[in-house]
């Protein structure tokens, strides 16, 4: 225990003062912000000690609202460079409300990795999913709003579980402690609300559905929290959980096999976000201390090279606006830079010898090893030849090259797709991502001694490195025969969000072809049309305010369905938790 004091370098602090402050800065003092307050929240996690606690007393409760030990410091140290990298890339392209809400949401992921209890993991937990929303929102498209409001509706479920899980579990034990839980109802709602934020399948698909709705740049920073948030809740609360190695192997599969399916560059990257994230929770149901340091390892580089490569992909739509692989091709000469920055996140996503992606996604496949689980391991590494043939392979391929090949070197040479120039900013952010992937790669110790155990591995053993180009090799030989098969092709995949997506709209069109069909009735007298006017007059009045297409104000998302459902179930929930509650 320390100083209250201490509160102030508290280091969710700077981004969430910035995060109110942008909204009424000149523009330049905005985009220095953008990168100064990550800077600063990381400053404050190496400030802070391990072992720092700061406790506040709230009615009966003594809340842990700052806690730094082994686990929670090297998800504060990737959450604030990855907002300091996201931050110079959004540079050019974010509004501000953007810049608030992508600030506010860094913020709150950072609290809720140092929350020490339970109210204030749930306080940080929600403002986390609301100024994630928004980011999906900001794009303002008639896509972009939908997709935004149904992962809204995920996100709101996934709270209210947490908060009823939370009830349930302090009625139960009488304690509001953040630690490892228990088989018991609460630590399963919990445990529900962690999955749906961690993308788990089948509660998943709002992520491929949402992320590629989203701005080039606020796709970056989703990329970055959300799922990895959700990783460290499990890593505090449920390591060990056996149930978590079959969820995680199943979501490395699963994101594969929909991500070699894809045709939207984007959407495809998505998928293998789901891919990867199964790694760390198989990781986590491990339990094992080789294979938390695993899950930990492999989350920090994640956010690295996942976020080098939505950047890449958010660099050929800002320059060309397409973002179908099947509408690409012939672009290589022309984005040569922004194709080898990409080809390095790729490099090390596919687990390249002397790339961040091999000296942390293997080592969680070692924890499975030394575990003894050779069947986990060998589906790993299936769910890495699928990684490395559409990440590193199909995407560059189909995005830059296609059957147009290399393209001329410039737009004066006439080609069907015009690249326009790519921001300073995005390149230094890209550059800045490849240096870190390719730094950890090259001297693995520096993230090593970053995670909450002992490190005892040497990856750069002759037969781990012969092991994983022989696989790289073979997959890269299987892909070029395949080309015809393997290519891009214009097709949209239909995944678990039919059910709230296309189901209601089929029962709502079955339901008026049955009325059609049925004979007709008299009707009885219609109403007096006064009144109803009158209430049609003040709902479109309400609703031209509400969904105003005017720029500076909000999207054009009010009064949908899903709005009403997440309101209703919200009610049920806390309904339900009302009654329980002794």
């Amino acid at each position: 225990m320390v100083s209250d004091l201490t509160l102030l370098l508290h280091p969710a602090l700077p981004l969430l003062l910035a995060a109110v402050a942008v909204r009424f800065v000149p523009r330049v003092v905005g985009h220095v912000l953008m990168v100064a307050a990550p800077l600063a929240a990381l400053a404050a996690v190496f400030a802070l000690d391990l072992g720092t606690s700061v406790e506040v007393g709230w009615f009966d409760w003594q809340l842990e609202v700052l806690r730094v030990d082994g686990l929670a410091r090297p998800f504060g140290i990737i959450f604030a460079i990855a907002g300091v990298i996201a931050g110079t890339y959004g540079i050019r392209t974010m509004g501000r409300n953007e810049r608030a809400s992508a600030l506010a949401y860094a913020g709150a992921a950072l609290g809720v990795v140092f929350a020490g209890d339970l109210i204030t993991f749930f306080v940080f937990w929600e403002v986390k999913a609301v100024a994630s929303t928004l980011l999906v929102l900001a794009r303002r498209t008639p896509l972009s709003g939908r997709a935004g409001m149904r992962y809204l509706y995920m996100h709101v479920l996934g709270g209210k579980l947490l908060l009823a899980g939370i009830v349930w579990h302090y009625t139960a034990t009488g304690s509001m402690a953040f630690t490892g839980f228990e088989v018991s109802t609460g630590g399963v709602l919990i445990l529900l609300a962690c999955l749906i934020s961690a993308a788990v399948p089948p509660l998943h698909a709002w992520l491929p559905d949402a992320y590629p709705e989203a701005t080039v740049a606020g796709t970056v920073f989703l990329s970055a929290y959300t799922t990895k948030a959700a990783v460290y809740a499990l890593a505090r609360g449920f390591a060990g959980w056996e149930v978590l190695v079959y969820l995680g192997i199943a979501m490395a599969l699963y994101g594969v096999v929909y991500a070699v399916l894809e045709n939207d560059i984007r959407r495809l990257l998505g998928y293998h976000i789901i891919s990867q994230v199964g790694y760390m929770v198989a990781g986590v149901g491990i339990g094992t201390q080789l294979a938390i340091n695993g899950a930990t390892a492999h989350a920090f580089a994640h956010i690295l090279y996942k976020g080098l490569l939505l950047m890449g992909a958010g660099a050929v739509i800002y320059a060309t606006g397409r973002s179908k692989m099947s509408a690409l091709g012939g672009i290589a000469n022309r984005m040569r830079t922004v194709l080898v920055l990409y080809l390095i996140g790729a490099a090390s996503i596919s687990s390249v010898p002397f790339f961040s992606g091999f000296v942390a996604k293997e080592l969680v496949v070692e924890g499975a090893y030394v575990d003894e689980r050779i069947w986990l391991v060998i589906l790993l590494q299936i769910a890495s030849v699928g990684t490395f043939l559409h990440t590193g392979l199909k995407l560059p391929y189909g995005a830059w090259f296609g059957h147009d090949g290399l393209g001329p070197r410039t737009n004066d040479e006439g080609h069907r797709i015009h690249v326009g120039a790519v921001p300073r900013t995005m390149i230094v952010a890209m550059g800045l991502s490849a240096a870190l992937n390719f730094g950890i790669g090259i001297a693995p110790n520096l993230l090593y001694d970053l995670l909450p155990y002992p490190v005892d591995y040497s990856a750069y053993s002759v037969g781990k490195v012969l092991e994983k180009t022989q696989i790289l090799v073979f997959t890269a030989l299987a892909f070029f025969l395949l080309l015809d098969q393997l290519h891009a092709k214009a097709m949209v995949t239909v995944d678990t969000d039919w059910l709230y997506r296309r189901l209601p709209r089929t029962v709502a069109t079955l339901a008026r072809r049955g009325r059609t069909d049925r004979d007709p009735v008299e009707s009885p007298a219609a109403p007096d049309p006064a009144p109803r006017g009158r209430l049609v007059a003040a709902r479109t009045a309400v609703l031209a305010r509400v969904a105003s297409r005017d720029p500076d104000g909000p999207p054009p998302v009010a009064a949908t369905w899903t709005l009403g459902s997440v309101l209703l179930g919200a009610a049920v929930v806390i309904l339900l938790v009302s009654l329980v509650w002794p």
